[in-house]
């Protein structure tokens, strides 16, 4: 199974912010559209890719840093300092487990799909996680569609 019998299956919607969009606008975005990453543009370049786990992460920091003296208010962090900068990405054509192994390997929950340099759509892993449950589940059922067709001697 490639990426793109994923894309056939998933919402297409694509949610992207710049990165000197304030941060508090983009976790917003993500919460109203219960969505878990946002894909960062400079035009039609992909720059970087925003989880909740970059949000965490740049609160933490910024909470921790207030412990030692003090630090510009939370409201002031933009996209561009939180963001994963370089994140690993796929195109159609991967084959699925080839993208589940990248997955695990970088700890990544949210990976952009590319056609060249265009940015497709966002896979997550509950969009492979679904769709090798749906191969899987098929397979059964053509196996014990054959297993129950199998000729008596």
């Amino acid at each position: 199974m490639e990426v793109k019998e994923v894309l056939k299956v998933k919402d297409s919607a694509l949610f992207t912010a710049h990165p000197s969009t304030l941060l508090s606008e983009a976790v917003i975005m993500m919460a109203e559209n219960d969505i878990g990453s946002v894909v960062v543009m400079e035009g039609d370049k992909l720059v970087g890719i925003l989880t909740f786990r970059e949000v965490l992460k740049v609160l933490a920091k910024r909470q921790t840093e207030r412990r030692v003296g003090p630090t510009p208010p939370i409201a002031e962090i933009l996209v561009g300092e939180a963001m994963l900068t370089d994140p690993p990405t796929t195109n159609p054509t991967m084959d699925l487990d080839e993208l589940r192994r990248l997955m695990v390997s970088t700890r990544t929950r949210y990976v952009p799909v590319l056609d060249g340099d265009t940015v497709v759509c966002v896979v997550s892993f509950h969009d492979v996680a679904k769709a090798v449950l749906e191969e899987r589940n098929f397979e059964n059922k053509l196996l014990k569609a054959y297993i129950k067709d199998w000729p008596s001697e």
